[in-house]
């Protein structure tokens, strides 16, 4: 905050930055109200990105504090941690972020995780398996109705008030969500709220093809078919294939079953093989929109990562790692402000890259900074320099602090 006052200009004295952080902002309006006037395009293909990400944070006081798992680490750390809504742009494959909240979780989820954990660990794999096939006397159950974890319900609300937001600017129509949202109850979610989940599941998961031979004249109709053999998989559902150097690659779509799943899935197997060692991997996407082409299903989960470029600028850039304070409100408006400030940069680098392609954030920055130091050393002379002068001064302080070669001619903001 002390940072902040140091750069900004009249009135913006550090106890005005003070009140700015201590008020309750209505950032989802701001949020909105910034894509509609600068990102959105009408002509664009739009759909909705969600990711979790840990800052790490020390004391004792910080308001969510707790231990999270992240993935960045690969390990639990001490911090607190925030699940962001952003909107992909298909066509400029770039994400925004549009919601921001912080998890924090109640005591009795933390003691539901625990208790989870060990009955676990309880677990004896020496112990007699079950008897195979279904328990006596138990009932089918609707795989439709299920009980939402609080994250589930969580990231449920966020979902539904951001496509009330976006209502009348942009059509959504797909959410896509990590490996972790891979099941049953994540896609009930995602489906009560009048989208399509796009997602991965385990690369072992038991799929069944459905089920196209003969029914019995009486009884229920049988609709699970062969399990899927990873290894062999029939050709009539090969949509590519393709050989880089020892690495085969073939590409799979079929509208699949899953024990687990209450609706069939539109599954895109990706298979790799290397022709020497015979080594082998495979990766399954899939998506209860099953009119989705295998092409769109990849490309809309590969755009997914957008979102990890903008945690890592909120934190490279923005502040999203070195806020220091404690409390509800600032903490928030500081959560906010960060990833805020990421599409504020992609607006700006927009306009600066027109006469500095090669540009990136630390350009940009360096280009303010000299702005900056331009501005209060020309306060200190007796007597203005020519107009053309001051852009040349300008553009040779600009070019000091910028990482790529930079325009020496470009004006003063």
């Amino acid at each position: 905050m002390l940072g902040i006052s140091r750069w900004t200009g009249k009135g913006g004295s550090y106890r005005t930055i003070q009140r700015f952080f201590n008020a309750i902002i209505p950032w989802s309006l701001v949020f909105k109200l910034f894509f509609e006037a600068h990102l959105n395009n009408a002509d664009g293909e739009y759909f909705l990105i969600g990711d979790e990400c840990v800052a790490t944070k020390a004391g004792k006081e910080t308001h969510g504090l707790d231990y999270f798992f992240s993935g960045l680490l690969n390990k639990v750390v001490k911090g607190i941690a925030i699940f962001t809504l952003a909107v992909v742009n298909v066509n400029e494959r770039r994400s925004y972020p549009l919601s921001v909240e912080q998890v924090v979780r109640s005591e009795a989820e933390k003691e539901a995780a625990k208790t989870k954990k060990k009955a676990k660990a309880k677990k004896d794999p020496n112990a007699p398996k079950k008897k195979p096939g279904r328990p006596k006397g138990s009932k089918n159950r609707d795989k439709t109705l299920v009980d939402f974890t609080p994250e589930l319900k969580r990231i449920q609300n966020m979902v539904q008030k951001q496509l009330e937001m976006l209502q009348g600017i942009v059509t959504i129509r797909h959410l896509a969500l990590d490996g972790h949202f891979g099941n049953n109850n994540a896609l009930q979610m995602v489906l009560q709220c009048g989208l399509h989940l796009i997602s991965k599941l385990r690369c072992d998961s038991a799929l069944f093809f459905r089920y196209d031979g003969p029914q019995k004249k009486i009884g229920p109709r049988k609709k699970y078919g062969q399990k899927i053999d990873y290894r062999n998989i029939p050709d009539q559902y090969l949509v590519e294939k393709s050989t880089d150097g020892d690495i085969e690659t073939r590409i799979y779509q079929a509208e699949m079953l899953h024990r687990e799943f209450a609706q069939p899935l539109n599954v895109v197997i990706i298979t790799k093989t290397n022709l020497k060692t015979g080594a082998f991997a495979n990766i399954n996407l899939f998506s209860s929109d099953l009119e989705l082409s295998w092409k769109k299903i990849i490309d809309y989960y590969s755009l997914r990562f957008q979102i990890e470029f903008n945690f890592r600028d909120a934190k490279q850039y923005w502040g999203l790692e070195d806020f220091m304070n404690i409390r509800e409100v600032p903490l928030t408006n500081a959560l906010h402000l960060s990833l805020f400030m990421v599409n504020v940069s992609q607006v700006l680098l927009r306009e600066f890259r027109q006469t500095n392609p090669d540009s990136g954030v630390l350009d940009l920055k360096a280009y303010f900074r000299a702005a900056k130091y331009f501005e209060e050393t020309i306060k200190m002379l007796p007597e203005k320099p020519e107009p053309f002068l001051l852009n040349q001064i300008f553009g040779h302080v600009a070019s000091l602090g910028c990482i790529h070669p930079v325009n020496v001619l470009i004006s003063s903001p």
